[in-house]
């Protein structure tokens, strides 16, 4: 057994097969990938990784397991799962998770042959457990997955609690003891004990309330945009590939990034945090359903199509479209008078904060400082925005936001 002091949940006992595959290369790796990408360049204390992520969602689990009473090898499989559920991640965590699925078809959670290969596998058969089971875990699939990837999964409970703490805000508090102490397994679905729709609720305000101060913040956005281009570039323009673009740490696509003539501007931006700006960040309703739904080819014809009325280079134009709204959480179940119920058909706040979503969502067009202006005009008219308020820099009406951010500058 090992015990490791953790900043958010005190002492960790990691023992059995999590202990072996605690010093294994891939879990090591996850050192040097920070849990929320380049949000330290907005917040400078989320230097956390997803080393310390991973062994929060082990102990989560541990206490899950112990309260549903499952023990044995089927709780080996989950607190194993637990340990290597993000080892899939490439760089700066979920940043650049579509490019590299665009180039390979693999997501974070496609982790099978990870799992097989290399020490990973070793450990895992060592301990008589099967990796494919355990990537099958990983992936949410069977009564126990839904633990460690769901609605009430045990690594929510853990991001929310320790992005909010490392970044100093208060938003993402929720009472993960409560959550965890109230899950049962009911006809194999994982559900909220009677009397805790408040409780499933928390999960929904947390991340409605984390959403546009951290994970979404528009400084954030611009440097996963910068990121993006970046990386989409090494894979266009050098002899880097997917593969290893995808087992990269933090501090190797820095490097890569600073070393390659074709990417080497947008190393040293981030760097330097010298950013791109906003030239537009127009609200959904102001913004059609047809850019809202693009692909990644379309966006690309629209960034080129700004550029080119803007008189820009055509890698000074980045488009940024969030997906359109969506609340996993609001799926959770709950016993409500002896009934399960799904947590949207009886929470009323449900149907408020999937307002609050859409009014919260932005589409932003980023471009260098001196170019704002044109790229702005540009893309108001190649987008069709209907909104005299999409362009950051003219005068706003009263009740839109300002350009400042929460440290007054105009990023």
């Amino acid at each position: 057994m090992k015990t490791i002091k953790d900043s958010v949940h005190d002492h960790i006992e990691v023992e059995g097969v999590a202990r072996a595959l605690l010093d294994t290369p891939a879990v090591q790796r996850l050192r040097r990938i920070k849990q929320l990408g380049p949000a330290h360049l907005v917040y400078p204390s989320a230097n956390h990784t997803r080393f310390e992520h991973s062994l929060g969602v082990y102990y989560l689990a541990c206490e899950a397991l112990d309260h549903l009473g499952i023990h044995g090898k089927r709780a080996e499989r989950v607190r194993a799962a637990a340990i290597l559920h993000d080892v899939g991640h490439g760089p700066y965590s979920h940043t650049i998770e579509a490019v590299i699925h665009r180039h390979t078809g693999k997501y974070h959670d496609d982790v099978h042959e990870l799992l097989a290969e290399r020490s990973v596998g070793d450990v895992l058969r060592n301990h008589g457990h099967d990796p494919a089971a355990v990537a099958d875990l990983i992936a949410g699939e069977g009564k126990l997955g839904q633990l460690v990837s769901g609605e009430l999964d045990v690594d929510r409970m853990d991001y929310l609690v320790r992005d909010a703490h490392h970044t100093g805000v208060p938003y993402g508090t929720i009472d993960h003891s409560r959550l965890v102490r109230e899950l049962t397994l009911i006809d194999g679905e994982l559900v909220l004990g009677e009397g805790n729709v408040p409780t499933a609720e928390s999960l929904l305000l947390a991340r409605a309330l984390m959403n546009p101060t951290v994970y979404n913040h528009h400084v954030t956005r611009i440097c996963r945009g910068i990121l993006k281009r970046a990386s989409e570039r090494l894979l266009t323009e050098t002899d880097v590939s997917a593969e290893e673009l995808r087992r990269m740490d933090d501090h190797d696509l820095f490097a890569t990034l600073r070393s390659e003539p074709e990417t080497a501007e947008f190393a040293r931006r981030l760097g330097a945090r010298d950013l791109y700006k906003r030239a537009v960040w127009a609200e959904m309703g102001d913004v059609p359903d047809a850019v809202i739904d693009a692909d990644h080819d379309a966006i690309l014809d629209y960034e080129a199509e700004i550029a080119d009325e803007a008189d820009v280079d055509r890698g000074e134009v980045i488009i940024d479209v969030l997906g359109r709204p969506s609340m996993t959480e609001s799926s959770s179940r709950v016993i409500v008078n002896g009934d399960i119920r799904r947590l949207g058909e009886q929470s009323a706040l449900v149907s408020a904060l999937r307002h609050v979503q859409r009014e919260q969502w932005r589409l932003g067009v980023y471009a260098p400082s001196d170019a704002t202006d044109a790229v702005g005009h540009a893309a108001e008219r190649v987008l069709g925005l209907e909104t005299d308020g999409a362009l950051v820099n003219e005068v706003r009406t009263p009740g839109q936001r300002t350009t400042l951010d929460e440290f007054g500058s105009r990023d």
